[in-house]
């Protein structure tokens, strides 16, 4: 920065310009609105005349080399309903003033990358376009309520404290980009709150470093474009993408202060609560969030080839119980989660879900979520057999005491799985699940050895077989034959004593073959019952 001008304001300024001069050196607001709403709205069509407007060389002279403050007092650029002409460029500028601007219009694009600034808060002001790469501010930027018809570039940017851009509406750029900000750094709070983007809002490999939120905000993809564009975003907090509340009468306008809404709580009376929205793709692929993704009702309007991609994601907290997409995608490949709360309505149906990979740890449903239902909810993300996703939910059932619950999903995975096999496979699996229900249902092996145990005793009550060795064999038992024919391995003194002829020795086979099938899958699931243990 060049040193200060001490001897007084420049030759040539018009009046308005001279006001805004001295304004500067007693760090006063310089105030040009009209008392008529509509001439004082700068978003309005109506013009403003030359006794309302300030050349932006000027205003560029004060911010990089103004002159000094009046004793007693701070230089500061406070404007209020004033149109700047020209271009404003402020390129590779140190601004050490506070700027602050309300309701003021800039006739052309405002020019300050790589600048270096305090806090500048502009808020309700239209402007064509805002190129800020590699802007650093020590302070806060601020850019409620304004409108931006040619997007804003904040790539790489540095944020001293926290970034406000509520109720901001941005037009997209020639590439179909409403906000690029991709390696931004945000030291505290992103504050998007009810914003409206008509293009792809871009923060890829962004920090920020508490929360970030878009609460009741509504984004629009451009041609081909994403409406959130976020990979390997970085927050240290929670990503919030929830509803906000609203005045019913003046909607969006007005309804939320410059520095923020709260959080939850009670709302106003007539308020409405608006919820977030996007219309077109969202990327939050390799994501760290140090609390929770929070997508409390939110809505995602997407089309058969969009996805809501949260691929490999980690966050001790992912809350989905936004509204349930009608068309696209939802990706959880390879996401790791600690507490999965979530809603049975949210998720999408069969080929609307991928979630290989996914491990969470934790299942806290909002409201009642019952088993028949969380097994469509991995059916619907298996249009193709994966063992995996039965696997996680059998392991996290397990792991909160539900064993009864988590041995119907490995029942239901048992039969996902029979469907893939040759015709001999499924016939054996449809007699495994008829009679021992893969092992999963050990009571009900009971109670078939029970049922043939007491058919074969009645059936071989009504034969009295010769023994083979007249000399050698015990005192003929009909319960004790069929029960040693059933139990496999176990000898109770009567097989093979007895000479069965015709019919009878085909009920003695299908005994054996019967008792071999119960034995095994039942000892397949006892198998399964020690390793979990």
């Amino acid at each position: 920065m060049t040193e200060p001008l001490d001897d007084g304001p420049p030759d040539g300024l018009s009046p308005t310009e001279l006001h805004m001069w001295n304004a500067f050196r007693n760090g006063s607001t310089y105030d040009l609105s009209d008392t008529d709403p509509l001439l004082n709205d700068p978003f309005s069509p109506l013009p403003w005349g030359p006794e309302r407007s300030v050349r932006a060389s000027i205003v560029a002279r004060l911010l990089l080399s103004g002159p000094a403050a009046r004793p007693g007092r701070v230089c500061a650029l406070k404007l209020r309903g004033v149109l700047i002409t020209g271009t404003l460029k402020l390129a590779g500028g140190s601004i050490s003033p506070y700027v602050e601007l309300h309701g003021c219009r800039f006739e052309n694009e405002l020019l300050m990358p790589e600048a270096h600034f305090t806090t500048v808060r502009m808020v309700g002001c239209a402007i064509p376009r805002i190129e800020a790469a590699r802007l650093r501010t020590e302070g806060d930027l601020h850019l409620p309520r304004c409108r931006v018809e040619h997007g804003i570039r904040l790539t790489d940017a540095q944020i001293g404290t926290d970034l406000l851009i509520n109720q901001i509406h941005v037009r997209p750029d020639r590439r179909g980009r409403a906000i690029t900000a991709d390696g931004m750094s945000v030291a505290q709070d992103l504050q998007a709150e009810l914003i409206e983007t008509y293009g792809e809002f871009s923060l890829r490999g962004a920090k920020v470093g508490v929360s970030l939120s878009l609460r009741g905000s509504r984004l629009r993809a451009a041609a081909e474009r994403r409406a959130l564009n976020a990979p390997q975003l970085s927050v240290e907090r929670t990503l919030y993408m929830t509803g906000a509340w609203v005045s019913v009468t003046t909607g969006n306008q007005g309804a939320t202060p410059p520095f923020g809404i709260a959080a939850y709580g009670t709302p106003a009376r007539g308020s409405r609560l608006q919820p977030f929205e996007c219309h077109g793709g969202v990327r939050l692929d390799d994501g760290r969030f140090g609390d929770a993704v929070d997508l409390q009702r939110a809505r995602f309007v997407l089309s058969p080839r969009e996805e809501l991609s949260l691929r490999r994601i980690a966050t001790p907290e992912l809350r989905f119980n936004a509204e349930r997409p009608e068309e696209g995608r939802v990706v959880l490949n390879g996401a790791k989660v600690v507490t999965l709360i979530d809603l049975a309505a949210s998720w999408p149906g069969p080929g609307g879900l991928a979630m290989g990979g996914f491990v969470y740890e934790n299942l806290v449903p909002y409201e009642e979520f019952p088993l028949s239902r969380r097994l469509e909810w991995v059916a619907s993300a298996t249009p193709e057999y994966s063992p995996e996703p039965y696997e996680r939910l059998a392991t996290v059932l397990r792991n909160s005491g539900e064993d009864a619950d988590a041995r119907e999903v490995l029942l239901a995975k048992n039969r996902r799985r029979r469907e893939t096999l040759p015709l001999a496979g499924k016939l054996w699996g449809y007699l495994q699940d008829l009679t021992v229900a893969y092992g999963y249902r050990p009571g009900r092996a009971a109670l078939w050895m029970a049922v043939l145990w007491a058919a074969g005793a009645i059936a071989f009550a009504q034969v009295a077989p010769p023994p083979i060795k007249p000399d050698e064999h015990p005192e003929w038992n009909p319960a004790l034959y069929a029960l040693d024919l059933l139990i496999p391995v176990i000898n109770l003194g009567q097989d093979g004593h007895w000479r069965l002829q015709g019919g009878w020795q085909w009920a003695a086979a299908v005994l054996v073959l019967l008792g071999w099938i119960l034995a095994t899958t039942v000892a397949a699931g006892a198998s399964r019952l020690l390793r979990r243990g």
